[in-house]
């Protein structure tokens, strides 16, 4: 059974592109082994991840990373079963919220600044989907 669980976090320290690049290499080394396939947003103070695979194995990692001093204010916004992977591709893409990704923020949000804390669970989802169909997702930074 394939799940895909989205959750929101606040960094307890400044969003770095070293911090991201932390985060992403434990992805990358271990995801691929537990079948997880994902997505990292981030703006500002704050993350929203994807993540993809076996239901042990995503309740695992997210278990893991709500006991991350790196994260504070961990919130589930989904949590569904799916037939097929959104994100297939990547054992973690990212997606920062910049000025390229900021036109489409402001389709699902009333502000240009990423606050998943204030969209619905299936807001957050369509503006993760459409980041990656319109080529906003990123392997490596």
């Amino acid at each position: 059974m394939l799940v895909r669980l989205i959750y929101a976090s606040r960094s307890c320290s400044p969003i770095t592109s070293d911090l991201v690049k932390q985060i992403l290499d434990a992805a990358h080394q271990h995801n691929p082994q537990s079948g997880i396939t994902g997505v990292l947003c981030y703006g500002d103070d704050v993350f929203v991840q994807a993540l993809e695979g076996g239901r042990a194995e995503v309740n695992a990692l997210y278990q893991h990373i709500c006991r991350d001093n790196r994260h504070r204010d961990v919130t589930l916004l989904a949590y569904q079963e799916i037939d097929q992977r959104e994100f297939a591709s990547w054992s973690m893409a990212q997606a920062p919220i910049d000025k390229k990704n900021a036109a489409l923020l402001l389709r699902h949000s009333s502000s240009p600044v990423l606050d998943p804390f204030r969209l619905s669970g299936s807001t957050t989802t369509r503006l993760l989907s459409e980041l990656g169909s319109s080529g906003g997702l990123r392997s490596r930074g």
